[in-house]
């Protein structure tokens, strides 16, 4: 997300580091770039006039003029105030209320509503150990209510069964009844996708709202939309008084500026994005954390939080251990990308890490992407144990079978052999600095976290 934004805002940055001093000049001429990638990003117009005009009052004071390191400073006001515009951390779901508490997802047809529906409710079921219900209202599109019955069976997640001819409002309060007698926390109402200019549809919600008076109505809008998403949103907030928003497909979203400009617009809070398209898909909305991301700098934060997911840490201490004395096998390395793989797409991991511009860059140089780990696991798990164990006795034979075995080539079985060594050779140096150990990254982390250098 946000890589085109990212790149321009990096470049303009980039010029500012490198001056000893900045001028008065230095700082409007980076500034108006700034203001062009904003606009670029599909920023709303008003909240970029109000973000630049922010970040001059404070970039050109004396303080940062005659700093050691102006361009840091500016980037760090940068930083702040996008944190500002995103919002504060107000993304948690209201749950004060005595259950059933109700949910009430809004917004346009074609936004992954439904979806994001089924998403949150298995967030709340795995983080918040609510007990949940499932509940369409859709009766006007075709299968919208087969949709989120099939989402529900595929999660273990409670559906409401449907009963045909009935309408959103008697939906709404049989499912509030029925979470009612079973002792269900969240009732998940998912309405039918309308115009926002559509008065009819608006007011069935509006009747909606006002007889089950929900903890939240939250706003699923697709970061696609670009500006128009905000305008949406905005149309909305004034209709049915939003109390938060919902980003989707922002795994795809280049440009970023909905999430910048709903905020401000709305006043109401992102409170989560989709990133994909499986079930686990959503995010908690960090204002800090997309502001570091959007500058470059990273989510270590979020790496570790990925990583603490999937990784067993007792494991990962194991294997951090062994590499740190050199006794990294062919097997560890395979149970490493293995982990990899469970942590999400490479790409997506690599995104998370600071200078990601770069260190793509040499994934691309290394021809590293998620089906060359694949194929590398395929060559790892086609030799036998003593020759993952002792790799030394991989002869011309072997390694011809190897590669007949995981349907690969003897070239692409010498590289993967190439870069065990030097990962083996890596670890064993990074281990006597101390890197895994309190110098770097979590002992646990760095113990999965595979190797992406260079080999030919």
């Amino acid at each position: 997300m946000f890589e085109s934004l990212t790149e321009r805002l990096n470049d303009v940055f980039e010029t500012l580091t490198k001056r000893g001093s900045l001028k008065v000049s230095d700082i409007d001429n980076a500034l108006s770039e700034v203001r062009v990638a904003l606009l670029d990003a599909d920023v709303s117009l008003s909240v970029v006039k109000t973000f630049i005009q922010s970040v001059k009052e404070a970039a050109v004071g004396e303080q940062v003029i005659r700093s050691v390191t102006p361009g840091q400073m500016v980037i760090k006001i940068v930083h702040d105030e996008l944190v500002k515009t995103l919002g504060a951390n107000d993304t948690h779901i209201n749950m004060q209320s005595a259950p059933p508490c109700a949910i009430l997802m809004v917004g346009l047809q074609g936004t992954g509503k439904t979806t994001t529906s089924a998403k949150l409710g298995a967030h709340l079921i795995k983080n918040d150990k609510k007990k949940v219900l499932l509940v369409s209202l859709d009766v006007y599109r075709p299968a919208a209510q087969q949709q989120l019955s099939t989402l529900g069976n595929q999660n273990d997640i409670r559906v409401l069964p449907s009963i045909l001819g009935e309408q959103p409002l008697a939906i709404a309060k049989r499912a509030m009844e029925t979470a009612r007698q079973e002792g269900v926390d969240i009732v998940i109402l998912d309405t039918a996708g309308r115009l926002h200019i559509d008065s009819d549809m608006m007011s069935e919600i509006a009747v909606i709202r006002d007889n089950v008076n929900p903890i939240e109505t939250l706003l699923v809008a697709d970061a696609l939309t670009g500006q128009d998403a905000v305008n949406i949103a905005n149309e909305f907030n004034q209709k049915l008084e939003i109390s938060g928003i919902i980003l989707t497909r922002m795994d795809g979203d280049a440009r970023g500026g909905a999430a910048l400009s709903m905020r401000s617009v709305t006043g109401a809070p992102i409170k989560f994005i989709g990133t994909g398209e499986k079930i686990e898909a959503i995010e908690v909305f960090q204002p800090e954390r997309i502001a570091s991301s959007i500058l470059g700098m990273g989510d270590i934060v979020g790496l570790v939080e990925k990583a603490s997911e999937t990784i067993d840490e007792e494991e990962a201490s194991r294997m951090a251990e062994k590499m740190m004395k050199g006794r990294f096998t062919l097997d560890d390395m395979g149970q490493q990308l293995s982990q990899i793989k469970k942590m999400g797409n490479l790409e997506g991991l690599i995104g998370m890490m600071p200078g990601a511009k770069n260190i793509k860059k040499q994934l691309a140089n290394s021809n590293m992407d998620d089906k060359v780990i694949a194929r590398q696991q395929a060559i790892i798990f086609s030799m036998t144990k003593k020759e993952r164990i002792n790799p030394k006795i991989l002869n011309g034979s072997r390694r011809r079978r190897i590669a007949f075995g995981s349907g690969t080539t003897v070239q692409e079985v010498n590289r993967v052999l190439k870069q065990f060594k030097q990962m083996s050779t890596m670890m064993k140096k990074a281990g006597k600095r101390g890197f895994l150990q309190g110098g770097g990254l979590p002992s646990g982390l760095a113990g999965q976290i595979p190797f992406t250098g260079k080999f030919s």
